[in-house]
C-alpha cells in the first residue's frame, strides 16, 4: 500500500465530528458514507470565495475558513462525510449576457483551481463512475454546475465549451426570465421554453450534460420534460406543497419528474424551507419599500437611520420564525410520497442563502439531517438512494443518452 492509498485510507476513517458522538446513529451514517458517496446539487462556494475574498481567493488557505463568513471549507467537507459535490458558477442573471460568459469562466477556473491546489480533497470529475472512483479513494469527485441559461448568451457552441471544461448541468435560468426560457421568479415570455430553448435540451442530452430545472417556470419545467430523453434534476428545490413559492415544484411535477426517472434535491436555504419563514421574508422587503420607496412614497426616504430604526422596531414586533432541520426532513418525506425513495436527493445551497435552518449551518452538517431520517424510521437503503445513488443513477443515464445520440 503507498502513501496515498495510506491518506486515503485514513481520511475514511478519520473520527466523527464531536457533535456525532452523542448521536446514536453516527455508526450507521459513517457505514453509509463510507460505501456510498453523499453528493450534494448545489454549493455556491466558489461565488462565495470571489465575491467575498476577491483575487486572494487564488491563494488564500481554504482548509478552514470563519464559519460565521462561509458555509464551506475543506475541513468541514471532511466533517460532513462529503463525497460528492456539484460546484454552481453563478453570475449575476442581470447582467449582459457577454459579461455572464467571462464571469461564467472565471468561476470555471477557480473550480480547476481548486482541484489543483488541493488534490488530496478533491478531483474533478465526468461521469459516475470517475466519481464512485474519486469517492474510494477518499477524494471528493467534484462536478461543474453552469447555474443559468443566460451563461450561455444563446450559444450553442458555448455551451460546448462550458462542457469540454468540465460542465456537467445547465440551470435552464436563474432569477430572470431570459430569450428562451421563463423563470419562475420573472414575468413569463415563452409560456415555457422556446422552439431554442428545446434545442437547448436536446443539446444538453446530445452533450450528456444534465438538465437542471430548478429556478425555472412550472411551463418551462414540463416543457423540459416533454424534450429531454435523459432524466433531469432540480440541483436545489423542495416541495411546493409545504412551502408555496415558485422555486419549489409541485406535486404535479414531482410526478412526472418520477415518470422521467429525474431527482428532486431539496435545498435548505430557510425561504424555501418554511412556509412561515417565506411570508415573514415577503413581509420584511415590503416594510423595507414602505421606509425607502422612491422617489416621495418612503415614510423614511432620504433619512437612512431613519429607516433603519424603524426597520429594526418591525423586527422586534415579526421575529424571524425558526426553520428546523425537522422541517427539511418533511420537504424529503413529501417528495417521497409524491414521487418515491428514487426521486430525491441532497442540494443544500450552501454558501448561496443568508438563513439556513437550526443545526444545518454547514457542510459539516449533513449527518444530523441523516440522523433526524433515521430517527423517523428510513432505512440505510433508502439513505444511501438520497445521499447518492439516486443522482448516480441520473448520472449514468444522461451519460447513455448521450452515448447512443
Amino acid at each position: 500500500m503507498n502513501l496515498f492509498h495510506l491518506a486515503a485510507l485514513s481520511l475514511l476513517l478519520a473520527p466523527l465530528p464531536l457533535h456525532a458522538a452523542s448521536d446514536p446513529h453516527a455508526a450507521r451514517i459513517a457505514r453509509i458514507l463510507k460505501a456510498t458517496p453523499l453528493i450534494d446539487g448545489h454549493n455556491d462556494w466558489p461565488e462565495a470565495l470571489a465575491e467575498k475574498a476577491g483575487d486572494a481567493r487564488w491563494t488564500m488557505d481554504l482548509t478552514r475558513l470563519d464559519p460565521a463568513t462561509y458555509h464551506t471549507d475543506f475541513d468541514r467537507l471532511r466533517a460532513g462525510g462529503v463525497g460528492g459535490q456539484f460546484w454552481s458558477v453563478w453570475v449575476s442573471a442581470d447582467l449582459p449576457q457577454v459579461q455572464q460568459v467571462k464571469d461564467t469562466l472565471d468561476q470555471i477556473g477557480m473550480v480547476h483551481s481548486l482541484a489543483a491546489r488541493y488534490p488530496r480533497h478533491i478531483t474533478l470529475v465526468r461521469t459516475a463512475a470517475e466519481l464512485r472512483a474519486a469517492h474510494k479513494a477518499g477524494r471528493i469527485g467534484s462536478l461543474i454546475g453552469v447555474e443559468g441559461g443566460g451563461q450561455i448568451d444563446g450559444s450553442l457552441a458555448v455551451l460546448r465549451a462550458y462542457r469540454q471544461l468540465g460542465a456537467a448541468y445547465l440551470t435552464l435560468t436563474h432569477s430572470r426570465t431570459i430569450a428562451w426560457a421563463d423563470s419562475a421568479t420573472d414575468n413569463p415570455q415563452h409560456d415555457g421554453l422556446t422552439p431554442f430553448g428545446e434545442d437547448v435540451v436536446r443539446e444538453l442530452n446530445r452533450l450528456g450534460m444534465l438538465v437542471d430545472l430548478s429556478h425555472v417556470s412550472e411551463a418551462t419545467m414540463l416543457d423540459a420534460l416533454r424534450v429531454t430523453k435523459a432524466p433531469v434534476i432540480f440541483s436545489h428545490s423542495n416541495s411546493r406543497a409545504l412551502c408555496d413559492t415558485p422555486r419549489n415544484v409541485s406535486d404535479t411535477v414531482l410526478k412526472e419528474v418520477a415518470a422521467n426517472g429525474g431527482v428532486v434535491m431539496v435545498n435548505f436555504a430557510a425561504q424555501y424551507v418554511s412556509e412561515a419563514r417565506r411570508i415573514w421574508g415577503a413581509d420584511r422587503s415590503a416594510e423595507i419599500t414602505r421606509n425607502n420607496a422612491p422617489p416621495f412614497g418612503g415614510l423614511h426616504i432620504g433619512d437612512p437611520k431613519g429607516a433603519a430604526r424603524a426597520l429594526a422596531d418591525w423586527e422586534k414586533a415579526h421575529p424571524e420564525p425558526v426553520t428546523t432541520i425537522a422541517q427539511v426532513a418533511d420537504h424529503i418525506d413529501h417528495i417521497v410520497k409524491i414521487a418515491g425513495i428514487d426521486h430525491v436527493g441532497i442540494g443544500s445551497d450552501f454558501d448561496g442563502v443568508g438563513a439556513l435552518p437550526q443545526g444545518l449551518s454547514g457542510v459539516e452538517t449533513y449527518p444530523a439531517l441523516l440522523s433526524e431520517l433515521m430517527r423517523r424510521g428510513w432505512s440505510d437503503r433508502d439513505i444511501a438512494k438520497l445521499v447518492g445513488e439516486n443522482v448516480l443513477r441520473v448520472m449514468t443515464a444522461a451519460e447513455k443518452v448521450a452515448a447512443e445520440k
